[in-house]
């Protein structure tokens, strides 16, 4: 949790307010690629491509 709360400090600091949304989006699919690895809400997933 001390690297989420140091980037934020980074983005507030440096002004790079533009970068947040790429993370986000990082994240988000992420998160997809590790719920479709095997699991059953992987077909749910693959319709929404």
């Amino acid at each position: 949790m001390s690297f989420i709360k140091e980037f934020l400090e980074f983005l507030k600091e440096r002004k790079k307010y533009w970068l947040l949304p790429i993370i986000i989006v990082l994240v988000i699919f992420g998160g997809l690629i590790v719920l479709s690895q095997g699991s059953a809400v992987a077909p749910f997933i693959y319709t929404i491509f």
